[in-house]
């Protein structure tokens, strides 16, 4: 159930130790005919739109101006659409539309269920780093994600629309906007986010299971690239509602 609360309606800062994202190109007429009038997918090569998968491992996620120990230490997998919007002044938006959150604190799906429309639940999610890769892992559907460096020099995955590492930047999320979508009073929730030091880098991917993708429907779900950042600042505005036009 909708609350008048579910809107981020007070800007929240926090600690990014890691945010690993894999993107995965679907078709693009799939992913378009799921949006609302108001979003576009984001698209490449005229055929591929694209979704996110993130891995984020946050530290004391606060109301903005409160000390860091009255904040929230939590590990997040967010599924996320490549999308834009156009805004009342005719300006353009590249951002994510949220599909589903999971986090391993409960007080986190809680709250994150309270205050934003991000679609929280609870997940047994664990991230272990040896030897310098990155193993994320949930019991409770099989999920692993393992994961490591990689540069300008390394290949795509196996079947990657993108030609380059920099065709495939564009799409390593997060991006500064998120929206949601309310049909029945007809506007859209923006969020942005402000980013510091965001200096994705390439990862090259080892094993990736995520049997949630199954779920979305897609005829096709192939990885196109994955991205890191690592140990920076990130803070979201409060959200704010614009009006869209009716049909």
């Amino acid at each position: 159930m909708k609350t008048p609360l579910q809107r981020n309606p007070f800007a929240v800062e926090a600690w990014f130790d890691f945010s690993l994202t894999l993107t995965f190109a679907v078709p693009k007429d799939e992913l378009a005919a799921r949006l609302p009038a108001c979003l576009e997918a984001e698209t490449f090569d005229e055929r591929w739109a694209f979704l996110a998968v993130a891995i984020v491992q946050t530290r004391h996620l606060r109301p903005q101006g409160l000390p860091a120990f009255c904040g929230q230490d939590f590990l997040l997998a967010g599924y996320r659409h490549f999308v834009s919007y156009r805004n009342v002044e005719g300006r353009r938006l590249r951002g994510l539309q949220i599909i589903r959150s999971e986090t391993d604190r409960r007080t986190m799906a809680f709250f994150g269920n309270l205050l934003t429309p991000y679609h929280y639940t609870h997940k047994p999610l664990k991230m272990d780093i040896l030897d310098g890769v990155f193993h994320a892992t949930d019991a409770s559907n099989g999920l692993h994600i393992s994961a490591s460096a990689a540069d300008e020099k390394s290949p795509l995955p196996s079947g990657s629309p993108f030609k380059s590492w920099k065709d495939a930047r564009r799409f390593c999320g997060p991006l500064p906007f998120t929206f949601s979508h309310d049909p029945i009073k007809r506007r859209v929730l923006i969020i942005e986010g402000v980013r510091e030091q965001w200096k994705p880098s390439p990862m090259s991917v080892h094993a990736c299971h995520i049997p949630s993708l199954a779920h979305f429907g897609f005829s096709e779900t192939r990885l196109a690239c994955a991205f890191m950042v690592r140990d920076i600042p990130y803070h979201w505005k409060k959200g704010r509602y614009e009006r869209v036009a009716p049909l």
